[in-house]
């Protein structure tokens, strides 16, 4: 769903003794982005047939929450063509509202109203005016749309729904039920930066690298900020520094905040959250952009199932960090 990965690169090592597990991967292109998959194989599953299976989940998943999909159930419900969602659309929707109700209204599935007027998704052309403003945000709200009898009830056709902070996340958590239910024990799923990992690899946690938010740095691995290693966790990380424009010498970051019907403006530069599945944690990371470092450090100490480490920028705009600390004997910063 993302065009491009917001801070994540996997750290593949190999393992060359001949005690230790067998491992199969595959990689590909989906949902805008690449994915990588690596699972303990020990010579009963056919790669090419596992990465088939995989590719058809995705499209499927596709075909119910993409927006850059016409057809799709979610681009449908949002032109008011149907209110009958699937099983999917049923559950990033049901997970939406927790997060939305856990975060105090930091994350709104239906921002999409604004941010097609701030010019991000498929439309990509800014109309925003601060005339605009007041009418857009009684479009925003989970509050106002509702699941109800299997039909998508929504007061006013024009408000419209964006899963784009979550759908990743959720598909990283629907690829994992399928290795579940394949009996695969040892498993790491990344798509488009978002990661979920089951077990280890060979003895050793995994290690995930996170991307330095900077505004150069247009390449996911090229310049980490830090190495986390990870065990039946999933983590998710988001970001303003590679989706962003700039009108008359202001840059206007991709998070809207729909609290106020504006980008996100505070120091925080990226925000790696840690949970039990990936969707909560793509959620509560957008959140946290939207939130700022302050809020953000508040909300987490009221939530202790959540890890993170923020990058943000002091008053001089150099490059500060804060983990939580329960993760930081997980975390090696500066890595070259």
């Amino acid at each position: 769903m993302r065009i491009i990965s917001l801070g994540l690169f996997i750290l593949l090592t190999a393992t060359s003794c001949k005690d230790q597990p067998l491992y199969s991967n595959f990689n590909g292109f989906a949902q805008g982005t690449t994915y990588s998959m690596i699972f303990e194989n020990p010579g009963k599953f056919n790669v090419s047939d596992v990465q088939t299976e995989v590719e058809k989940i995705l499209q499927d998943f596709n075909m119910s929450l993409s927006l850059y999909e016409d057809s799709s159930v979610l681009c449908r419900i949002n032109r008011n063509e149907t209110d009958v969602p699937d099983k999917l659309f049923t559950e990033v929707f049901n997970r939406s509202r927790e997060i939305y109700e856990l975060s105090g209204g930091a994350f709104d599935v239906t921002v999409g109203p604004l941010v097609k007027a701030w010019g991000f998704g498929p439309d990509a052309h800014k109309n925003f005016t601060e005339e605009s403003r007041d009418s857009l945000l009684k479009l925003v709200g989970m509050n106002k749309v509702e699941i109800r009898n299997n039909r998508i009830v929504k007061p006013d056709p024009g408000i419209s729904l964006d899963f784009n902070a979550i759908a990743q996340g959720y598909s990283v958590d629907i690829i994992c039920r399928y290795f579940d239910e394949k009996g695969i024990k040892s498993y790491l799923v990344e798509i488009g930066g978002e990661v979920r990992v089951r077990g280890d690899k060979g003895g050793a946690m995994w290690k995930i690298g996170i991307d330095k938010p900077s505004d150069n740095n247009v390449i996911p691995g090229n310049e980490l900020q830090a190495v986390i290693r990870l065990k039946d966790r999933s983590l998710a990380t988001s970001g303003n520094y590679r989706k962003f424009f700039v009108e008359n010498g202001i840059k206007y970051s991709h998070t809207i905040d729909p609290r106020t019907g504006y980008p996100a403006k505070n120091q925080l530069l990226s925000a790696t959250i840690l949970a039990s599945d990936c969707a909560t944690a793509d959620g509560i990371a957008t959140a946290c952009m939207v939130m700022g470092k302050e809020e953000t450090i508040s909300f987490l100490s009221l939530h202790p199932e959540f890890e993170a480490f923020l990058v943000y920028s002091d008053d001089s705009g150099e490059f500060k960090t804060w983990s939580s600390e329960n993760l930081k004997k997980y975390i090696e910063e500066s890595i070259k």
